[in-house]
């Protein structure tokens, strides 16, 4: 198994990609719809009422996505993209990790700083490591990924400090069960936007938690 792990055990609702054609599991795409007014809208949360259009979650894809008139073909009706959209989602899921790994944190089943971190993680208490992607490489090599857990390396310093109500933070890791499924996803296409991991799409990158 490699640092962020690859092995999928879920069933996963599926839907294909109006870019690459593929099939994938919905949790590492990025569902849009066509606004009243014509415009393109993320729908993060997948809630907003229309029709899905769903794009891999990576920045490649939905940049092709708004610069080749795929959204209007996939909704066979006028459909403009904003030029930042990419961007727009970046930002979106960023916050969203952030949020869930706070909620968590209030919760007691998230922790930060090097010494916290490598106590839970040889407790086996850790189901997810975070760590900054801003961090020092050295002090990140000495802790490691939860056994049948995951990494992820998408968020700065100071978003992850955010997260715990500190100014900045490089490490930080989350217990299982509650909503570390939901963070797990969320970083996941958070990693795949912003090509950490290797940049592999993030339907390739799914575990339970």
């Amino acid at each position: 198994m490699s640092r962020g792990g690859r092995e999928n055990t879920r069933i996963e609702p599926e839907r294909r990609c109006i870019v690459t054609g593929d099939v994938q599991p919905k949790a590492g795409l990025v569902r849009f719809v066509l606004g009243p007014d014509g415009l393109i809208y993320p729908d993060l949360a997948e809630k907003l009422p229309g029709r899905g259009i769903w794009v891999t979650a990576d920045r490649d894809a939905i940049e092709k996505a708004a610069t080749k008139g795929l959204f209007a073909r996939a909704a066979k009706a006028p459909a403009k993209a904003p030029e930042n959209l990419a961007d727009m989602v970046e930002a979106g899921l960023a916050h969203r990790v952030i949020e869930l790994i706070s909620l968590e944190r209030k919760a007691g089943k998230a922790v930060i700083g090097f010494e916290k971190v490598k106590g839970w993680l040889a407790e086996g208490r850790a189901k997810v490591l975070f760590q900054a992607s801003d961090g020092s490489e050295r002090g990140k090599g000495k802790l490691w990924t939860p056994e049948g857990g995951r990494w992820f390396g998408c968020l700065t310093s100071s978003e992850l400090g955010l997260a715990f109500g500190r100014d900045h933070a490089i490490h930080g890791a989350l217990a299982a069960g509650g909503l570390t499924r939901r963070v797990i996803d969320e970083a996941a296409r958070l990693a795949g936007m912003r090509k950490q991991d290797g940049g592999k799409p993030a339907w390739k990158d799914m575990k339970t938690a």
